[in-house]
């Protein structure tokens, strides 16, 4: 496959909650980022598929803490190497993303996402990519079929976001594909900060499309359109034709899943 003329720019997260991670504890390790999976840490099959791609250039490692890394020999020789670039994660996503997006020099996209991305494969970020560039939007969101995720694994629990003409399950998969589109961090980051108080986050978001999504009358594109309005910026989704996409590792029963998955499919 032929490289594209301007390459992606990969962010990966991989911040520690302040208030610890259930998972890591449970895998014993200081990091979610450091659960082996398939005899490997997650985060190095993140890179490993990012790698691979045609489509990425740059990767920025966000996270974990640098003493951390010093316990990962892999993952340090990447850093050595300059294979990778390291940055200091911020206290949740949204601001780390925020950060890392202004400190770019150039205009190249840029696709975000997390180390515990365990399934994430070349040909999900080669179609990922290839549909963001495609859609002629400043930002775009990766999305699969809630119902062909629960197809595939039915074991598994996933947020269905239900809109009138279906309902999808996000993928951890961004894109920012030019640098005006560095103002939806900034509106993430908004509706993170508010989180804990709802009223505040529902005059963010408009108390009409809130209300329409809760009584069921709104579709995806309306939902885009109206945060496209809300953020002046054209916003859109890439909708994925693999359900293994929708599968990070957020609770140890996904860890098991995970686990299960890769050991079957020899990944």
């Amino acid at each position: 496959m032929t490289k594209p003329s301007q390459l992606f720019t990969a962010i990966i997260l991989a911040g520690v909650r302040p208030d610890g991670d259930p998972v890591a504890e449970a895998a014993g390790v200081a990091s979610k980022a450091f659960i082996a999976v398939g005899g490997k840490p997650m985060v190095l099959r993140v890179l490993d598929a990012l790698e691979a791609s045609p489509q990425i250039g740059t990767c920025i490692l966000c996270g974990p803490s640098p003493k951390s890394i010093e316990r990962q020999p892999e993952l340090k020789a990447r850093i050595a190497e300059g294979r990778l670039k390291y940055v200091a994660a911020h206290s949740t996503p949204s601001l780390s993303t925020h950060h890392v997006l202004q400190s770019l020099s150039d205009n190249s996209p840029v696709l975000v996402t997390t180390a515990d991305h365990a399934l994430l494969t070349t040909p999900i970020i080669d179609y990922f990519c290839n549909g963001a560039r495609r859609a002629k939007c400043d930002v775009v969101v990766g999305l699969a079929s809630y119902e062909d995720v629960i197809s595939a694994f039915p074991e598994t629990r996933r947020t269905a976001i239900k809109f009138t003409d279906g309902s999808y399950c996000g993928c951890n998969l961004f894109g920012f594909l030019n640098p005006q589109a560095y103002r939806a961090a900034q509106f993430w980051r908004q509706i993170e900060e508010k989180r804990k108080s709802p009223l505040k986050m529902i005059r963010m978001l408009g108390w009409w499309a809130v209300l329409r999504y809760f009584s069921g009358k709104m579709s995806l594109n309306e939902a885009l359109g109206h945060l496209s309005k809300r953020m002046g910026l054209q916003a859109g989704a890439v909708m994925l034709p693999f359900p293994e996409a929708a599968v990070d590792v957020d609770t140890v029963n996904d860890l098991k899943l995970v686990q299960s998955l890769v050991a079957k499919q020899n990944l």
